[in-house]
């Protein structure tokens, strides 16, 4: 019988993705937080895990490397990727996608907006038929609205505290985020006996 593979993503995501796995008696061997290996046994035959960067998480199940994993939905509307099923929404992870900046800003024609996710961004403002300017960045979004490099930004919100100690705040909401379990499509049609006994675990199926 085929090895199955099950990709989840670094992050936010890794920890409550375990734990739903554990809940249903899926466990990895080696803890993934102690070890370096990029492929982790579990006590479920012939079924592995490898955890990845979110972004490629989607990558490897549009391939077919991988034939399913755990990614938030954020990553899934920037990539735009399409060689999957949406099996479920897990509801872990939850936050929300919004535009933030500083207090009275409003939502004007050339903006500059900073982000980690351009495609979403450009969506979002092309749709309000806004025309703005979008910079990405990888690293801390709120300090390029604090140090005026941009006049909003978009990302990714939980409490809202990160905004707040810094100054800003939620302008427009642009989407609720959660993980979902994703296959690929290929993948479900030759192994579907072997991902369906894994969605009858999680009671998913």
């Amino acid at each position: 019988m085929k090895k199955i593979l099950l990709a989840i993503s670094k992050g936010r995501i890794l920890e409550e993705a375990l734990q739903v796995l554990a809940d249903s008696g899926i466990k990895c061997k080696e803890s993934p937080f102690e070890s370096r290996k990029l492929i982790f046994e579990t006590n479920v035959k012939n079924l592995d895990i490898i955890i990845v960067r979110a972004s490629d998480v989607p990558i490897y199940i549009e391939s077919g490397k991988v034939d399913f994993g755990i990614v938030g939905k954020d990553t899934l509307l920037e990539t735009e990727l399409n060689n999957h099923f949406r099996i479920t929404n897990l509801n872990i992870a939850s936050c929300k996608l919004v535009v933030a900046g500083k207090k009275g800003t409003l939502l004007k024609n050339n903006m500059k907006v900073a982000t980690k996710y351009p495609t979403i961004t450009k969506k979002y403002f092309r749709e309000k038929g806004i025309p703005c300017s979008v910079l990405k960045l990888y690293g801390s979004i709120e300090l390029a609205a604090v140090l005026n490099l941009s006049d909003v930004i978009v990302d990714l919100v939980e409490s809202g505290q990160t905004l707040k100690q810094n100054g800003l705040v939620e302008i427009e909401e642009i989407e609720k985020i959660t993980s979902l379990l994703i296959v690929n499509k290929t993948s479900y049609k030759i192994n579907r006996k072997q991902i369906d006994s894994f969605l009858n675990k999680l009671n998913l199926e």
